[in-house]
């Protein structure tokens, strides 16, 4: 069976559905937002923040924070493995030491 999946965008000031619908994406107060808006709302949105626009200086993006390094799951496999191979005081749970996930790493 085929399966098509029709997107139909629509001005989120209006509503109203048209072809000429376009995302718009603007920060304010350290924030993003986007809005959909026909070419006439579109218009009008840049028409009232003009004003701002030619008084403000652009600034560069803020670097963004990377998330945290996941840890990769131990197994008890990997866990027995560290204790045939010189790690003899690996417990069953817990945090592994340093040099215990580095030879993890090297294998």
């Amino acid at each position: 069976m085929a399966q098509r999946t029709v997107t139909i965008l629509s001005d989120d000031l209006d509503g109203k559905e048209s072809a000429d619908i376009e995302t718009v994406q603007f920060g304010f107060d350290g924030a993003t937002y986007e809005i959909d808006l026909s070419k006439k709302n579109r218009a009008a949105f840049e028409k009232a923040l003009s004003p701002y626009l030619e008084a403000a200086r652009k600034t560069a993006p803020s670097p963004r924070r990377s998330a945290p390094a996941r840890r990769q799951a131990v197994t008890p496999d990997d866990r027995a493995w560290l204790r045939a191979n010189g790690f003899p005081d690996i417990k069953d749970r817990g945090r592994l030491p340093k040099d215990a996930t580095d030879a993890l790493k090297r294998r």
